[in-house]
Parts: C-alpha cells; structure tokens; sequence
C-alpha cells in the first residue's frame, strides 16, 4: 500500500459513531505491556502514602485507604468507561466521609459507601452521566476549594501535635491554644516533608530529571520517616492492626433521613469528581493518536458503573468511598501507560504493600502523612481556576459555594452555589440593550443579548419609537431569539410593513434572519433562505424583480448585501496576484458536500475539482473526457499545489450504483463514466476481512466499503499521472484521503495502518475539533 503523508489525528469529544475496542486476533495470548507495568509502579508510589493520609484525616481505620486503593484498581479499573483514569480514596470526599464517620460510626459508613455504589450503579444505567456536566465548573471548582480548605485547617492541627475539630469554625477557634502548646517533634517532622514535597519536583538539572522518576510524595514521607527512626523522635506513627480485626461494613444504624442525605452528598461527590477527572483525561489522551480508540475516549455512563461496583466491594471489604483520583490518573498517563492494565495492576501492587509491607508503613509519622494531606488539599485551591473564573465573571458563584462548603458542609455549600449560579445565568440572560438611532435616515434598532420573552417590553417600546413609513433596521447581535420575542418582532414588523416601512432584519456580521431557528443557529444563516426551497421575504421580488420562489436571485442578492463587503477587499487582491492555492481537492459532486464548509476554506485556498463518484479515470482511460487529467495537471504544474486530497462521503450515489448496476449495461453517459469506479470494487472483493474502517470499526455496509475504499483506489489512480509521480519522487506533493460522513458532520483522514500497530489496512481516523490547525503546506483545514 502506498505510505501517504503522517496525519496527527485525535478523538472528536462530540457524540460520533460508536467504536468498538480492539480485540486481540484469534490464538494470541494475553499480554501486558511493560509501558503498564511502569506506569502502574509509578501510581502506585502515589497512592499509597495518599492512601494512609487520607485515611487518617477521615478518622477511618488506615487499613481502609489501602483497601479503597486496591478495589479502585481492580474494580473501577477494570469495569470503568475510563480506561486510564485511576480510582481510589479522594481528598475531595475527606470531609464527607470524616462528618458519616463522626456522625454514624465506621461500619454504618461502610454501609452508606455500599448504597451509594448502588446508586451509581442506578444512575448509569439510566444513562444521566453527562447530565452531571452540566454543573457549573465554578460550583465544581468552588466545591473543591471549600475541601480543600477544610481538610488543610483540620490537619494543620495535627502538624501542630494536636487534634483537630470536626468543624472548620472548630478548628479556627482553636488554633491559638494549638500554637500556645506546639510539639516540637510533630512540627519538625511535618515542616521536613513539606520542604522535601516542595523542593522535589524543582532539582535543576540532569540530577532533576533522574530523580523525579520518584514521586514527591513518596520521597517526603520516606524522609520523614527516615529522619523519625535515626533520631528517635516521640511521635504517633502509623497502626495497622491484624487484617482479622478489620472491620467490615453493618447494617446502617441512625436517622433514616440523615443517612439518605448523607448518600445523596457522597453520592454527588463521588460521581461529579469521577465524570469530570475522566473527562479531563480524554482531553491529556487525545494528544495520543498512538492509543486506542476505546482508550482516548471515555464512555461516562459505564464510567458511573465502574465507580458505582468500585464502592459496593470497598464498602463490603470495610474501605473508605472511591473516585477517580486526578493526581493519580495524570500521573498515569504522564507515565506512558497504553491500557487500563495499568490501573489495575496498581491495585495488585497496594495489596502486595498490604500484605508484605507493614513492618515499613508502620514505621510513618502520623505528622507526616498530615503535612502532606494538608498539602494536597492546598493545592485544591487553584489559583488558575479562580483567574479564569474571573474572567467568566463567575466569581461570586465560586466564593459562595467554597464559603457554603466551609461553613455549612459540601451539600449545603453546593445547593447555594447552584442557586446563585442560576441567578446569574437569569440575570445574564435579562441584560439585554436595546437602543434606537437614526442615520442617513434610517433608523437603527440595536439589540446586544439574548432576545427572550423578559425583554419584550423594552423591544416593543423601542421599536414604536420608530415612525411609521420610515426604513428600519433591526440588528440582533445575540445567539438566542425565543418564539415571543420572535412573534413580537414579526407582528410588529408585519404591521409597519403595511403602512409603508421597510424592515431589514440582521443577525451577527450582518447575515439577515429569516425564521426563529436562525436565530439559534447563526453558523447557518447564510444558507437558511434556501433551506426547504422557500424565501419568506416578501420585498424579495421588488429588489430582485424574480418571483418570490427564485432561490438563485435571492440567494445572489443576499450574497450581494452581506458577503460581498466583507470579501471585497480579498478578492480584489487575488484579482490582482492572481491564484496560488496550496491544494487540489477532488471530491464529489453530492450537494451535500460543502467544501468550503468543511475544510474552512475561503477564496484562493483550495483548487477544486467535482465530479459524480470523486473519480479519478487512470492515464489513457478517459475516453474522450480529459476534465479531470487536464484539472490534475494544471494544478500539479502550473499552479504548484503541495498536496492532494480524494475525498469521499457517505451514502455516495455513485457508489450505491457502482453496487447496483451490472457490467454490461445500457452504455449511457452516466455508465461510461461509472466504469471508472469499477477497480474500486474489484479491491473491495479482492481484500476480504481487509477492508478499509473507520478508525477500527467495521463499514456500517457494503456502500460505506466501497466509499471508504474507492477513497484509495482513487489515490492509487493518481499516482499513475505523470506529473503527480514525478513530483511525489521530488518528495514535494502530498497524497491525502479523506472520507465526510454526512449524517454526522464528522470527518475522517486516512492513515497508514501499518505504521501504527493497526493490522495492515486502511484506517480513517477522525478528526478532532480541538486539533490545531495545520499549515497550508498539509491536508486541507480539517
């Protein structure tokens, strides 16, 4: 197969056709790559001091950090729609689980950490994950800020050499009396781990880059724990008791309602910090296109499943609630890891530690293992997150669900800052200027905002102003228009139409708005006059003298008004330099195609060339019809094109007749030329099980095989042309498949699938809407 130029493609985040992972062929064994192997260590170095000082700062025994590590690994690893995101105890649910802890005992709250796993699991079989994303990032933020802010203040107390409160107003009130009777040994072993977790990741050098293959919270906590021992401080240092006296989970014993309120919280937490930690790793592993589909995609509903089978056996082994752990899952994905192996070997490596380990975790200072849980939960107050909240001007909704967090609990602090972030998105959606003027006149009409139903009064107000007979403008620079304030707009402008006034209506850039729904699309507006073959302007047939249904004219006359200004200037400059585009694109002549559209073209970009079935006739075969190699030519040697792209697309006529039709049939026009197309199906019967996919998923059908392979044959049809071949042994042309699936707007390139770890045949990867553009030397702007 030909080797075309190297595509860096990645996963659209959008809802594209489903993918199925790849199997392993038939025969061969189950292996582990050692780039899992690595990774795993990596996160396990991780998560089991975070483990221990999660568990202490909860109140739960430290055995139940270990074995909610373990089972995040094994379980959420392995059933979870997040293939590298790790999963384990949280700092973000510290301070609910240390509240059921204090309020109910560790068995009930065993119990609780079971029924919210059941409710995870109902929740994603009613498939409501991504209904969980759509909670303000600020609300989120501010969430965890509020944690973060409580678990510092409780473990500064501990870093002390006291005991904390259970209340965050507690630990302030008490702090003074905690700094009046300081333990010198505490403090020394807790400012030691925070130096070393500080300077850790900051070695300049050679020396830095080695070193920092040992995470810094081990590295800490290791020197704490060496400085403890040699010089024999008196500090409190971990206990794990005999595995025999673990305590399992019971039957929940308390307030029926206090219980459910408890679930709900942690059920609320647990699942909105999984969904958005696998989405934020999505977006670390598209930059990847080596891994796997299955791999940089996360499904979030069998994410929910994952988390929700996760807490059901950490609940019943007696461990402490499970999410997915950011630090953790980008420390895996930082590390290389290429499957969830990686996450569940994780596990394997905690209960190897649990089991083998205790002598050495039972040597920890509780000091340290607080320093750096107060460490973490620091840093979840991010300072980057409340500069770009700022900038949203979503400000107050953070402070007021962090001071909400803090002062009143995670759920109340939630409720509020839901409840002022719908104020403010009320109040956004309220704020809407509308303004009258006259020039040269005309009168202008302004609106800025959102046109809604709370704006109506003002829209009618200001548009009696205006007097009748007079020419008007309306000029809607907002994404939203509902059907009152539509029906207001058009009753008024009905009525001043009677009595003799001109009304132009105009959205954003200028682009007239000629039903509801253009207000709420405006990427569509140019075309929308079109749409179902109606124009609904009635002063259509005075300005253009056509009759009303005479979508050419209109269409010319709205390019005239609205496009042509902003243009002008470009065109006239390529009149004048003549063209120079960079590409030749060849694809089908199906309406449905809009190069310009797809590839987010303008004048002088691309070189063109349509046909039925985006055909290339090999040299000699045209028979009389020499457009295409004449196109090829020209674009090849005179115009100096760098690249090449076949583009096809899906539900293709021409190849739903290539497939219908037999040899030999009546020799119309539309045949001859078809017969072109005939060495794609012979390649299609010729590869069997080898045919051309969709980044790894089967042809939906046989008409989706031959677009997607006729897409190549049609590369290897231009190689034959002698200006193409001499130019690619140049190494100064580029070849470029590209295939367009219309019903989804989305769009594939080719690769080369033996170059990637694919079986050897062509693979369309998609192409994501986050991918930075290329330059003008490579595919078209995809």
């Amino acid at each position: 197969m030909t080797a075309y130029a190297p595509t860096d493609t990645t996963e659209s985040i959008h809802e594209p056709r489903a993918h199925k992972p790849h199997a392993p062929p038939p025969g061969k064994r189950f292996r582990i790559a050692g780039a899992d192997i690595s990774a795993s260590l990596a996160v396990f170095l991780i998560a089991l001091p975070l483990s221990l000082g999660i568990a202490l700062a909860t109140g739960a025994p430290l055995q139940a950090g270990l074995v909610a590590a373990a089972v995040g690994g094994l379980v959420a690893g392995r059933l979870g729609g997040s293939a590298l995101q790790v999963s384990g105890p949280a700092a973000g649910l510290t301070v609910v689980t240390a509240d059921i802890i204090h309020r109910y005992g560790w068995q009930t709250t065993c119990a609780i950490t079971i029924l919210v796993g059941l409710a995870q699991l109902g929740l994603g079989c009613l498939r409501v994950a991504r209904s969980a994303l759509a909670v303000s990032p600020a609300v989120v933020h501010g969430m965890l800020a509020g944690i973060g802010v409580t678990i510092a203040m409780a473990q500064l107390h501990i870093v002390l050499g006291g005991t904390p409160q259970s209340a965050v107003l507690d630990n302030l009130r008490a702090l003074p009396a905690q700094l009046a009777t300081l333990h010198p040994a505490a403090l020394s072993i807790s400012l030691l781990t925070l130096v070393v977790l500080l300077l850790w990741p900051r070695i300049p050098g050679r020396a830095g880059r080695m070193t920092r293959v040992l995470p810094a919270a081990l590295v800490s906590v290791a020197v704490a724990t060496c400085f403890a021992s040699v010089t024999r401080l008196s500090l409190d240092r971990v206990d794990l008791p005999s595995w025999r006296s673990h305590a399992l989970a019971g039957l929940p014993e308390g307030p029926v309602l206090g219980i459910v309120a408890a679930v709900l919280t942690t059920t609320l937490v647990c699942s909105v910090q999984s969904l958005l930690g696998a989405v934020a790793i999505d977006k670390l592993t598209s930059q990847r296109p080596e891994l796997d589909t299955s791999v940089r995609r996360s499904d979030l509903d069998r994410e929910l499943l994952g988390q929700g089978g996760a807490n059901i056996v950490s609940g019943a082994l007696g461990g402490l609630p499970v999410a997915g752990v950011a630090v953790r899952s980008v420390a895996n994905v930082r590390a290389g890891a290429v499957s969830r192996n990686s996450t569940m070997l994780h596990g394997v490596w905690v209960v190897v530690a649990a089991l083998l380990l205790v002598p050495a975790l039972e040597l920890i200072p509780l000091a340290a293992l607080a320093a750096l849980v107060m460490a973490v939960g620091i840093q979840m107050v991010s300072l980057n997150h409340i500069r770009t909240i700022t900038r949203h001007r979503e400000i107050v909704v953070y402070a007021t669900t962090t001071l909400g967090v803090v002062v009143f609990g995670v759920l109340e602090g939630v409720a509020l800052g839901i409840a002022v972030a719908v104020a403010v998105a009320l109040h956004r959606l309220a704020r809407t200027r509308i303004t009258h003027e006259k020039v040269a006149g005309v009168h202008h009409v302004r609106v800025r905002g959102q046109l809604t139903f709370l704006a109506v009064p003002r829209l009618s107000r200001t548009l009696h102003l205006v007097p009748q007979g007079e020419d008007v403008v309306v000029e809607l620079d907002g994404s939203f228009m509902d059907h009152a304030a539509f029906e207001s707009l058009q009753c008024w402008q009905d009525a001043h139409a009677a009595h003799g006034g001109s009304v132009e209506v105009t959205g954003r850039a200028g682009t007239r708005i000629a039903e509801p729904a253009s207000a709420a699309h405006s990427c569509c507006r140019p075309w929308t006059p079109w749409r179902n073959h109606h124009c609904d302007r009635p002063q259509e047939e005075q300005e253009t003298g056509q009759p009303r249904g005479h979508q050419l004219a209109s269409g010319i006359s709205a390019f005239q008004r609205n496009t042509a200004p902003h243009v002008r200037g470009e065109l006239a400059r390529l009149a004048r330099e003549g063209q120079q585009p960079a590409q030749l694109f060849l694809t089908c002549a199906d309406s449905r195609v809009v190069t310009s559209m797809i590839t987010s073209s303008g004048p002088g970009d691309l070189f063109v060339v349509r046909n039925v079935g985006n055909l290339v006739p090999p040299p000699g075969t045209e028979s009389g019809d020499d457009s295409v190699g004449a196109a090829i030519e020209y674009a090849v040697d005179v115009l100096k094109v760098r690249s090449i792209t076949v583009c096809g697309h899906s539900g293709c006529g021409a190849m739903q007749a290539l497939l219908s039709i037999p040899e030999g049939d009546a020799q119309t026009p539309l045949w001859r030329w078809l017969r072109h197309g005939r060495p794609s199906l012979e390649r299609v019967a010729a590869q069997g099980e080898d045919w051309a996919r969709l980044a790894g998923q089967a042809p939906a059908d046989p008409v989706e095989q031959l677009c997607l392979t006729n897409v190549i044959q049609q590369l290897e049809h231009l190689r034959a042309h002698e200006s193409v071949a001499r130019r690619l042994a140049a190494g100064d042309l580029e070849l470029h498949g590209m295939y367009f699936h219309v019903g989804e707007a989305q769009s594939y390139l080719l690769t080369d699938g033996s170059g990637s770890g694919r079986p050897p045949y062509e693979v369309f990867d998609q192409v994501s809407p986050t991918r930075p553009g290329p330059t003008r030397a490579a595919a078209p702007q995809l």
